[in-house]
């Protein structure tokens, strides 16, 4: 069975928390970040994607911005300030995006889960990404980067969701890219209450984050035997119900067809997998959607 373990945040003062937000690390180029980062002294990717405050050229994987994120973020915590908690909690985090809404639960999950395959994994990782994240864990003693989790939906869970997100939130805001935000602390009683019910569950999946779970575990391994290790035992992680997740299409552009003209690709591919006209999106587990040449595919993998 799965677990859900309280934590002592560090995080922001309510004031400056929009100005402390920002995208996930992985998700911009290094000009990008810097653009988004531009004119705001307190934007999180100065810790999460610090080569952005060294010169253009710098190699983001070299010692020199792994120390740069290191002194942005002691920096931080008295800039933002950042607060730690008296003691540890656990919270709801509500995205809402257009017409669509969902509202997880943040909190530390179990390394060895992970490990066990309790935490599941449905993609491989690279290992320079992973050297990167881990290398970051270790130098900053702090996971900046949160694994998206998902689980079977749980009636006692809802009920007690609702019950806390019906209180008034710590942060309430609204992005610059229109993602609204809200997080709600729950109160002592009721964190375990969701750890009673989290025991229930019988596994989570990772939806998005793979590489900074492996990361997580790396630093476990590597920290091992430090007077700080117990802190690696575990990973900051948001769980979303599966009846309220929705995910996204994930593009790829391929940019040549090495040397094949659009029919001979196609041929080419069916002698792989089954390819029939369809739509831009698939309709099954296991299709994936193709646009060539001005009509979309369907891949049955």
């Amino acid at each position: 069975m799965a677990s859900i373990h309280p934590f002592r945040a560090l995080r922001p003062a309510p004031g400056t928390a929009p100005s402390v937000s920002s995208v996930p690390y992985d998700v911009v180029t290094t000009e990008e970040a810097r653009g988004l980062a531009a004119g705001n002294p307190l934007s999180f990717l100065r810790i999460t994607r610090s080569e952005i405050d060294l010169p253009v050229s710098t190699d983001p994987y070299s010692a020199q911005v792994y120390a740069r994120a290191r002194a942005n973020f002691d920096a931080l915590k008295t800039q933002a300030p950042l607060v730690i908690e008296d003691r540890p909690s656990l919270y709801f985090y509500r995205l809402r995006m257009g017409e669509h809404e969902q509202t997880g639960i943040a909190g530390t999950f179990s390394v060895d889960e992970y490990e066990a395959d309790v935490i599941k994994k449905h993609e491989r990782t690279r290992r320079d990404k992973e050297d990167d994240r881990t290398r970051h864990i270790i130098e900053l003693r702090a996971q900046t980067g949160v694994v998206f989790l998902t689980y079977k939906s749980s009636a006692g869970v809802d009920a007690i969701a609702q019950r806390v997100t019906a209180g008034d939130a710590l942060y309430d805001f609204t992005a610059d890219d229109g993602v609204h935000h809200a997080v709600w602390r729950a109160s002592d009683a009721e964190a375990m209450e969701l750890v009673a019910e989290f025991a229930k569950i019988p596994a989570l999946y990772i939806a998005d984050g793979h590489h900074r779970a492996a990361s997580a575990a790396r630093a476990r391994a590597e920290l091992k035997g430090q007077p700080d290790a117990a802190a690696s035992n575990s990973f900051i992680a948001v769980a979303f119900p599966d009846d309220q997740v929705q995910i996204l299409p994930y593009h790829r552009t391929v940019k040549d067809l090495a040397g094949r003209a659009p029919e001979q690709f196609l041929e080419d591919l069916r002698r792989v997998a089954p390819v029939a006209g369809g739509s831009a999106t698939p309709g099954h587990q296991g299709e994936v959607s193709m646009y060539l040449a001005g009509r979309w595919y369907v891949i049955d993998l």
